[in-house]
């Protein structure tokens, strides 16, 4: 008897036929939306090839330091891509494994758990990586075309890269299911907490900057280079698969095949080892990590709410006996008793309601945030958003010692509001566009109610509007007073960002609204679609204008003592008159479209 197509091949026919069906469908989308996307994408093919490819040019003019601060920049732009990676796979493979739909109905088949497993480790690689090929692809074109390498570069870079992205995605697999299995236990909790300040200790101490002095840079300029760059010197440690990367492509381009086939030969077999081992043996520790995550649900759930959870019950149990004791007892007289409560009383909605916040308004409140904290990837993600934003404020103050003139306050003042802007801009596309199409099929729950959703769909712009102010605000302040700007500077991008996070807010809820998914309970998966799309690259597209805009009418000028008060006022005017109309034509189809959907 001939054997069928295998479980693994199935399912993978069955994905990539879904796949299709999806572009296909991209037909009956809107031009208009198809369109500008596509604009944006080979815009930002474009524009970043050029900025790379004039970058490298530059820094490669260097005589005797070009090539030498190139290669170090390779390297540790590979490296800090690598450790980026690792946390991408760690969270997209914990979402993939155990909060996954689809995960929980193929462990219900009779299919080996390798296998489902296999299939969601390609499925977190796809999903983790794809960013990071649409990164680098600009700059190793730049590369190539400036040191002028032979046609077989660009396929055999491209082979590297694939074989790469295959050990970031089984360590960060490995990573989720360790996570999943052993979360819940103190020992646990308090080794990953203890080695993550160990860490940050390690690397406050490690990549400390070190002044150099006048006289210091009369010497070689060689080694002042070298003083300057030692810590970077991380990136060049041969136990890093970057490391591998790097060189391979490096020595490729120079014409050093022999040098470079070894780096592709240590990059495969490491691949390879990892990926057998990862598909052979981690699909036992999956499902008891799976039947682990299942039986506890939320990780501060369990940590704040345990104990008082089995108190209660306690107590619910010892009045359940009791009543039904006194039932039992002839002639015994009863009497209604308040029946027990089997959750805490919330503390957030006593705050809510000592605010003055109405009652529909505070069970809204109340119940998205339960929501997002009982998420383990959505608070996970937020943890990591927020880790990174403050490497970035910590390093601000080392741009201080470059502010000598008014045009680099300026620039890097911009720059900051930039940063901030986009900040603002990643935290409304990945938790706030999502936030409608997560009420799922029971949406009309909330429709029926006395409120509608049109008051629903008010509540979640306001909530989510002072949230990100609160932290964007903050983060504009303490930015500004690292780069030691004065008050007037500060107010002014403070009053910037408070405006742009009005817009960005109601562009992520009303084109939320507009374009629901409400067949997926995936944050990330309803982020990645039309939708979510379309909403990150119209704040993009606001951002930048919003940012140009300010900057060429700055109160301050470009240079020392040149100030235009005209020019500001009529920047302001057309900052504020692109903001109300990037915010409310969204904000006004969203509602109008919550008023009048059918349930």
């Amino acid at each position: 008897m001939k054997n069928g197509p295998s479980p693994l091949a199935l399912i993978l026919r069955a994905n990539l036929i879904s796949s299709g069906r999806r572009l296909l469908a991209l037909r009956h989308q809107s031009r208009l939306l198809v369109a500008v996307i596509s604009c944006f994408l080979i815009g930002y093919l474009f524009l970043s090839f050029q900025l790379f490819h004039v970058g490298l040019r530059f820094i490669g003019r260097f005589p005797g330091l070009g090539s030498l601060l190139v290669e170090r920049l390779i390297f540790l732009l590979f490296a800090c891509l690598f450790f980026l990676l690792l946390l991408s796979n760690l969270i997209i493979s914990y979402t993939n494994l155990f909060r996954n739909r689809e995960t929980s109905f193929l462990l219900t088949l009779p299919v080996p758990v390798s296998t489902v497993f296999t299939w969601k480790l390609i499925e977190s690689t796809l999903l983790a990586s794809w960013a990071f090929l649409f990164l680098i692809a600009p700059l190793l074109a730049a590369y190539g075309i400036v040191n002028h390498v032979a046609w077989h570069f660009y396929p055999v870079t491209l082979l590297l890269v694939v074989i790469f992205l295959v050990i970031p995605a089984t360590l960060g697999a490995a990573g989720a299911i360790a996570l999943g299995r052993y979360m819940d236990r103190k020992a646990f909790q308090i080794a990953a907490v203890a080695g993550l300040l160990a860490s940050l200790i390690l690397i406050g101490l490690r990549f400390r900057p070190e002044p150099v002095a006048d006289e210091q840079l009369e010497a070689r300029m060689q080694a002042v280079i070298d003083r300057l760059l030692v810590n970077t010197r991380f990136a060049q440690s041969p136990i890093l698969p970057s490391y591998w990367l790097s060189a391979g492509i490096q020595n490729w381009a120079e014409g050093a095949l022999h040098a470079a086939g070894f780096f592709v030969l240590v990059l495969f077999s490491h691949s390879l080892f990892l990926a057998r081992l990862a598909t052979q043996f981690l699909g036992s520790p999956f499902a008891d990590a799976a039947t682990q995550v299942q039986c506890r649900g939320s990780l501060f759930i369990e940590w704040a709410w345990f104990r008082r959870l089995e108190l209660q019950r306690a107590a619910m149990t010892a009045e359940l006996r009791n009543t039904f004791a006194d039932l039992a007892t002839p002639g015994h007289p009863t009497s209604r008793k308040p029946g027990p409560t089997w959750f805490p009383v919330d503390r957030l909605d006593q705050i809510l309601r000592w605010v003055g916040l109405a009652p529909d308004t505070r069970a809204i409140v109340t119940k998205d945030i339960r929501v997002f904290w009982r998420d383990t990837t959505q608070w996970g993600q937020t943890v990591l958003l927020f880790g990174l934003l403050a490497v970035y404020v910590i390093n601000l103050r080392h741009f201080t010692r470059q502010l000598d003139s008014q045009f680099w306050v300026s620039l890097v003042s911009f720059l900051n509001l930039g940063a901030c802007a986009l900040n603002v801009a990643t935290i409304t596309t990945r938790f706030v566009f999502p936030q409608f199409s997560l009420e799922g099929r029971r949406v009309w729950v909330v429709g029926m109610a006395p409120m509608g959703l049109a008051r629903a769909f008010r509540i979640k712009f306001w909530l989510a509007t002072t949230v990100a102010l609160a932290l964007t605000l903050s983060l504009t302040i303490l930015s500004g007073h690292l780069l030691r700007l004065d008050a007037s500077r500060i107010s002014f991008f403070a009053i910037a960002i408070t405006v742009m996070t009005f817009t960005l807010n109601a562009i992520a809820v009303g084109l939320g609204v507009l374009y629901p998914n409400f067949r997926e309970t995936n944050p990330s998966k309803i982020v990645s679609g039309f939708g979510g799309t379309f909403c990150l690259v119209l704040s993009f597209l606001y951002i930048f204008a919003s940012v140009v805009i300010l900057a060429v009418g700055s109160p301050w000028g470009w240079r020392d003592l040149d100030p235009q008060p005209a020019r500001a006022a009529l920047a302001w005017t057309s900052f504020s008159l692109v903001s109300l109309l990037a915010g409310a034509i969204p904000y006004r189809l969203g509602l109008r479209k919550a008023a009048n959907t059918e349930l």
